[in-house]
């Protein structure tokens, strides 16, 4: 079975110990923040290796590792092939820092876009600025309603109810 199903079915299990499943978001949560807290320290590093050397190297599990990289795959320079990844294939971790805090925002992960070390990376009104940027990529604008007396958006010059409003 591939590494990431695996991940998977532990990480979204719909049956089971509600309480074990929390404890397992919690301590990965926990671990992920580690990894990212050495990852920004040298943010133009691009760390790579195989799975299983980047989870010694962080300290985690070959799971918890597997989460990481479906998690910052997105934010990825070069995205990595983690849909058929097993323990011995290369990836990297060379993130576009722009895109990594986008979607920490749209994950609403404050406690990783609230990292100090985003400090050093981007100044206070990059921050806001990325920050109001990744918040209006999900917010969905409706025009201005159409009154049936306006005049019709298509140019006509008639009314509305009179030409593109008009029911068959």
């Amino acid at each position: 079975m591939a590494l990431l199903q695996e991940w998977r079915e532990t990480a979204y299990a719909q049956t089971g110990d509600k309480k074990k499943l929390q404890q397992f978001w919690d301590e990965y949560f926990k671990l992920e923040k580690g990894i990212y807290e050495k990852l920004l320290a040298a943010p133009d590093e691009v760390v790579s290796g195989t799975v299983k050397e980047l989870a010694e190297h962080y300290g985690v599990s070959v799971q918890i590792m597997t989460g990481f990289l479906d998690g910052i795959n997105d934010s990825l320079v070069e995205p990595n092939p983690i849909e058929e990844m097993t323990e011995d294939t290369v990836v990297n971790l060379g993130f576009d820092k722009e895109k990594l805090y986008r979607n920490m925002v749209d994950a609403k992960a404050d406690w990783l876009y609230g990292l100090p070390a985003w400090e050093a990376i981007f100044d206070e009104e990059k921050r806001k600025a990325l920050y109001l940027e990744a918040k209006k990529m999900n917010t969905i604008v409706k025009g201005k309603k159409i009154g049936r007396n306006d005049p019709c958006p298509c140019g006509s010059g008639k009314k509305y109810k009179f030409c593109c409003g008009r029911t068959a």
